[in-house]
């Protein structure tokens, strides 16, 4: 039984990382050892992983080396991500999200900065305020329809030299002005443009995200692509406003107008193993426009909205509400459904649907 698990590892192995670009053979062998070290001991630290003394140092020069570069450890994943979305059929799920690797280390700055939290206050009463340090990962991960996973389409890997409190900028700027090439958060429309070009197939994509990539400039790149998105709302953004709506009047925004729209039918959900609940379902097609600060750069949106809420949670629990953006086609309540349930940030299986 042990020769054939590590016979399949083995040729797992060498298709992950046939296609690597190291510089030459050397590196390529040690790159195999670590990760067969590795993959063996998930969790453990470099020193326990490699077993000895001797291994551990020879893995802090692989990675200390000017030659392995992100790329060229990833390139051989990258390819053999992109054979197995093509061998699969049907619509591939590209799922972004941000992952914070935190360290705890004497001086911060030799590693890179994440963020700051509030740790509590001292016992004078002043606020206790900790500045986080690690390395940031943005990436980009293929599945199938059926939640197969089929690898790294897309990854970003960074870290910040100071940490900046964005209510703080906010007094100073307004971010929606910002050109969308200056932030951070421009790492999802990076993300999007490097998966489609891997998969090279558009049309099959529909890039998943949190609330963090509710991102005006993110739609139009993936209108500009041809491929879809289904993203979690959080802006209340600017909407076409009713012919007979004043300058300042609601209707104005999204939500004012998700909210006229009527429920379409309930649909059941199955919270944990031993609990279900009923949603209600709408879903409308609203003209978005762009930010005030850059109407001139982009162009309107006309983009489905989609709201699922609780009808009756159970007390102690905050109700179930989803409001999600796409621009797949939604013409009833069936697709409503499919949209709201097949993402991660539903997380939930479809159990029954009722008009």
């Amino acid at each position: 039984m042990r020769d054939k698990t590590s016979s399949s590892e083995a040729a797992w192995q060498e298709e992950e990382l046939s296609a690597a670009a190291l510089p030459d053979k050397r590196l390529a062998r040690r790159l195999r050892r670590l990760l067969d070290q590795m993959s063996a001991a998930p969790g453990k630290p470099i020193p326990a992983a490699c077993g000895d003394w001797a291994a551990a140092k020879a893995a802090y020069r692989f990675f200390d080396n000017p030659r392995v570069t992100e790329h060229c450890v990833l390139a051989g994943h990258f390819a053999a991500t992109a054979a197995r979305v093509a061998a699969s059929e049907g619509p591939i799920l590209i799922l972004q999200d941000t992952t914070e690797f935190i360290y705890s280390r004497a001086q911060p700055g030799k590693i890179g900065f994440t963020k700051t939290i509030n740790a509590g206050r001292y016992k004078a009463g002043q606020p206790n305020v900790l500045t986080l340090c690690g390395v940031l990962m943005h990436s980009s991960l293929a599945v199938t329809l059926t939640g197969t996973p089929l690898g790294l389409t897309a990854v970003k890997f960074w870290t910040r030299t100071k940490f900046k409190g964005t209510l703080a900028l906010k007094r100073h700027i307004n971010p929606t002005r910002v050109p969308i090439e200056t932030k951070e958060s421009y790492r999802w429309l990076e993300n999007l443009r490097q998966s489609i070009a891997l998969v090279g197939a558009p049309e099959r994509c529909v890039h998943v995200g949190d609330r963090e990539s509710d991102i005006y400039e993110l739609y139009c790149t993936a209108q500009d692509l041809g491929t879809s998105f289904l993203v979690r709302v959080q802006t209340n953004r600017l909407a076409e406003r009713p012919a007979d709506a004043a300058l300042h009047d609601p209707a104005h925004r999204v939500f004012a107008q998700l909210a006229a729209a009527p429920w379409a039918g309930r649909h059941r959900i199955a919270v944990d193993q031993d609990e279900t609940t009923w949603l209600k379902v709408k879903f409308t097609a609203i003209n978005t426009l762009p930010p005030v600060g850059k109407q001139k750069r982009y162009s309107p949106q006309v983009l489905t909205y989609i709201h699922a809420l609780e009808e009756d949670p159970p007390p102690g629990r905050e109700p179930i509400d989803w409001k999600l953006v796409t621009n797949l086609p939604v013409d009833d309540l069936s697709a409503a459904v499919e949209s709201s349930a097949g993402t991660p940030c539903a997380g939930r299986r479809r159990c029954s649907t009722r008009s």
